[in-house]
């Protein structure tokens, strides 16, 4: 990774960290991701932007591999999502061979852009979520 690429994702993590995913996890019609922690084993709640297609649920992970939730997902892929204020449980699947920028014209604009603005390294994550 890039020296300006290293120093974005670090600014970018510290902020979402510390002011925007509190925030952000206290309003009732945001998405929540809720992963079980790699090594703590405790719930993890990570606001996210994506969308429910059928049975399944859509979104890009800005960081890839090094945002702590798809880390928690490679170690357990059961997860919860919180869509329009119900929790769906699910199975998520990281999809490396899926095209991250395509997959986001079809999801929420807003994310979208965000995402593109500070990501590294897109990759998609889909959640099929148990009927």
């Amino acid at each position: 990774m890039s020296r300006l690429a290293n120093l974005r994702f670090r600014a970018a993590t510290a902020f979402q960290r510390r002011v925007a995913n509190p925030l952000t996890r206290r309003l009732p019609g945001h998405t929540l991701l809720e992963t079980t922690g790699r090594v703590s084993g405790l719930p993890r709640r990570t606001p996210v932007g994506g969308r429910r297609v059928g049975e399944s649920f859509w979104l890009v992970s800005e960081f890839g591999g090094r945002s702590q939730y798809v880390r928690n997902i490679e170690a357990d892929p059961r997860v919860r999502v919180r869509i329009h204020g119900r929790w769906h449980s699910g199975t998520a699947h990281l999809l490396p061979d899926d095209d991250p920028v395509a997959r986001m014209r079809t999801l929420p604009r807003f994310n979208s852009a965000a995402v593109r603005a500070f990501g590294t390294d897109l990759l998609t994550v889909r959640v099929d979520l148990d009927a």
